[in-house]
């Protein structure tokens, strides 16, 4: 039985990758990698579908060097013990990891000296912001890459290939240009997709030429929402939360409605729990929470039913109140500490070092706890947080908020004791 065409058509080696020309052209990084007989351990990182593994296994190729394939989530400590442990037959060994942003402290535990003292080199894939999802442990001993959606006409030219490709199609099914066009379209930078597409049409239309009214036939998401050239489908997205923010149900229910269709679950997810926690906020936290549980509900249904908890989820989120002051208030303070890293006073650290007993933190004193200078000195007095009364609940803590404001804190905890 043949394995999926896009499997079959993978790059063997990094003059087979299509575009990506930072990485695999002439004066790509790759490809003076590769020139110069040099390995470094690399994260690549972008959207699905645009070859981050296929480039690090291509990559591997051509540098001659042994390689093991893992994945963060379903490859355990024992996988990545016996992959250190071939390793010490072959050097130098890459190891090329999935889901790299999901590699748990543990399996980092076992990597990272290996990493550190060049007995295996690390090629990690991921679709996260490897400067958010990746742990720094493992970002700091890695270069990152960047692999972009590829360009309509770069499909194009892969799906041409694997048509004729002996390990794909074999020239045996003819596609006209307006049909691979169309698919190019629809695969939205997504080579596997396309690929996907390809596939099932030669199966749906054995013995004819393709055209594009065969390909419209088995499509499955409408053209526009996965137009790449129109940013139709990211510019969705971006209006689901606008549409929210600026408390018109009508028009948010409308673009989630288009996401529905493309049955894109995991851009709606991320787009409203950002949303609920950016815009709505401590306004309304209780709507908040419940838009966790109904994505959780819609996770569990999946489509078509999913709609349901989804769109119960908008309407609540749209006619909430809306406060962005714990948005903007951890904003501000990741400016400061950003430019600010200053040092924590020693009686707040974990374990302080050469402190008198009655220098130390009073774990027994609750009644002091809300009188001791928590800030360094030189930005004792800054404020993040703003007060923004809109719901109940946020004019509840603002009082608070307000009360502790008008207490004196003190740095010295002896005087603070007696």
């Amino acid at each position: 039985m043949l394995t999926p065409l896009a499997f079959r058509v993978r790059p063997k080696n990094l003059s087979e990758v299509i575009g990506q020309e930072h990485l695999v052209g002439p004066n790509g990084f790759l490809t003076n990698c590769v020139n110069n007989e040099t390995i470094v351990s690399i994260i690549f990182y972008g959207p699905p579908g645009a070859g981050k593994t296929t480039i690090a296994e291509a990559f591997a190729t051509s540098l001659n060097c042994h390689y093991i394939k893992l994945n963060a989530v379903t490859s355990g400590k024992k996988e990545i013990e016996a992959a250190v442990e071939e390793a010490k037959f072959f050097h130098p060994t890459i190891v090329i990891l999935d889901e790299v942003h999901r590699l748990n402290k543990d399996k980092q535990d076992l990597l990272l000296p290996y990493i550190e003292d060049g007995s295996i080199y690390l090629l990690g894939a991921t679709t996260a912001n490897p400067y958010i999802a990746i742990n720094p442990a493992v970002r700091s001993r890695c270069h990152l890459l960047e692999v972009k959606a590829l360009k309509d006409d770069e499909v194009a030219l892969g799906l041409t290939r694997a048509i004729a490709n002996p390990q794909g199609l074999k020239g045996k099914v003819r596609f006209t240009d307006d049909a691979i066009a169309m698919i190019a379209r629809l695969a939205g930078g997504d080579m596997r997709f396309a690929l996907n597409y390809v596939e099932v049409a030669a199966l749906s239309n054995k013995d004819k030429t393709i055209t594009a009214d065969d390909v419209n036939a088995i499509i499955r998401v409408p053209n526009y929402l996965m137009d790449k050239d129109e940013n139709e489908h990211y510019d969705s997205v971006s209006a689901l939360q606008k549409s929210i923010r600026g408390s018109d149900v009508d028009a948010a229910l409308y673009y989630l409605a288009r996401l529905c269709i493309a049955g894109d679950l995991e851009s709606i997810e991320r787009r409203l729990l950002v949303t609920a926690y950016e815009d709505i906020g401590l306004a309304n936290p209780n709507a908040v929470q419940r838009t966790a549980l109904a994505l959780e509900s819609a996770r569990k249904v999946g489509f078509p039913e999913a709609i349901i908890p989804l769109g119960f989820a908008v309407c609540d989120l749209a006619l909430s109140p809306k406060s962005k002051a714990s948005c903007q208030a951890i904003q501000s303070a990741m400016a400061l500490a950003g430019e600010k890293p200053l040092d924590v006073m020693d009686y707040l650290k974990l374990t302080p070092v050469n402190v008198a007993e009655e220098d130390k933190y009073p774990y027994d004193r609750p009644d002091l706890w809300d009188k001791i200078q928590y800030l360094p000195e030189m930005i004792k007095d800054i404020r993040f947080y703003t007060p923004n009364n809109v719901g109940a609940y946020e004019k509840q803590l603002n009082e608070n908020y307000l009360k502790l404001k008008k207490i004196k804190r003190s740095r010295n905890l002896r005087e603070l004791k007696k």
